[in-house]
């Protein structure tokens, strides 16, 4: 089962690795995921045979090697002295951190890679997502958080207006628009992203029924529309969905159902507290890898009156 802190920053620059037991493993990689700034650092570590571990960093800046081994040095002891640093292309991170990984089922959603193919079976709704410049691939414990959290609206109801904010690879919009059959809108503030997240939905055969924009949150005309829909994704990290509380709750439908992730299990409560106050509750939380995925509904406790 591999092991992540942190989301993997757009375009990571460098790449640190090293092999070690499973202690080491899991201790290296809260270490590094709390000492380093988790927009533009992520931490992954894979079992490769018993109690072997590959641990890798990507950082979106050149790190400070020196002080990174003396960070090391701390849990693994003279070993900090074999880890490698190496510079890396821009095609090349994703390819390399999902080496070794297998398809992802949430429910009838199937994630895989176009190598897998051949598990796709009669009822799947396959999702095929390969090497690419965004986060979002279904093996993170976000992402799949959100697609289970899918799976289970649809068995309850058939959503008719969705919103993905923070599409990364496009992967949630994605599963909505091939479930559905339905148009599904998705924005990202990077445009790498977005411009990924096309290519995906057009490998998917779903690239007309999914419209795209560029931009922070929900500012953008197709998505800043009061109480327009009915599920809302937005997987991104704890300090923007506090901020973008207000903005998300305002596009929410009265009915509607929202799923937020992104969040490591101290930051739910400040996230849950930003969204009572816009009038939202806690219908279900799931924990995958030491990130929540919460489902939201309107309820609970009233928004705040705004001051003069």
């Amino acid at each position: 089962m591999p092991m992540y802190e942190g989301m993997l920053p757009p375009n990571p620059t460098h790449v640190l690795r090293f092999d070690t037991d499973g202690n080491a493993a899991r201790a290296m990689t809260t270490l590094l995921g709390e000492v380093f700034d988790p927009t533009e650092t992520a931490v992954a570590a894979f079992e490769t045979e018993e109690d072997v571990w590959h641990v890798e960093a990507y950082f979106a800046h050149a790190p400070d090697e020196d002080a990174v081994r003396d960070l090391l040095r701390l849990v693994i002891g003279e070993k900090a002295e074999a880890v490698t640093f190496s510079a890396i292309g821009q095609k090349d991170w994703v390819k390399a951190s999902l080496d070794g990984l297998k398809p992802v089922r949430a429910g009838r959603f199937l994630v895989h890679g176009s190598h897998d193919r051949h598990t796709v079976k009669v009822n799947d709704i396959a999702i095929e997502i390969d090497a690419a410049l965004a986060f979002g691939t279904g093996h993170h414990g976000t992402t799949h958080g959100c697609l289970l959290a899918l799976a289970d609206e649809l068995r309850k109801r058939r959503p008719q207006r969705v919103l993905d904010v923070g599409t990364g690879t496009g992967i949630l919009a994605l599963a909505a628009a091939r479930a559905l059959n339905d148009t599904v809108i998705a924005g990202d503030i990077d445009p790498v992203a977005v411009e990924v997240a096309r290519a995906n939905a057009r490998l998917n055969g779903a690239g007309d029924n999914i419209r795209y924009y560029a931009a922070p949150g929900v500012r953008h005309a197709l998505a800043d529309r009061t109480r327009r829909f009915d599920l809302v994704f937005a997987n991104i990290l704890a300090k923007p969905l506090r901020q973008l509380a207000p903005a998300i709750a305002g596009v929410l439908a009265g009915p509607g159902t929202l799923i937020l992730s992104g969040l490591l299990a101290r930051d739910v409560p400040g996230v849950l507290s930003a969204y009572a106050a816009q009038g939202l509750r806690l219908q279900k939380r799931t924990d995958r890898e030491g990130w929540a995925t919460l489902v939201l509904k309107r309820g609970g406790v009233a928004p705040r009156p705004r001051r003069a």
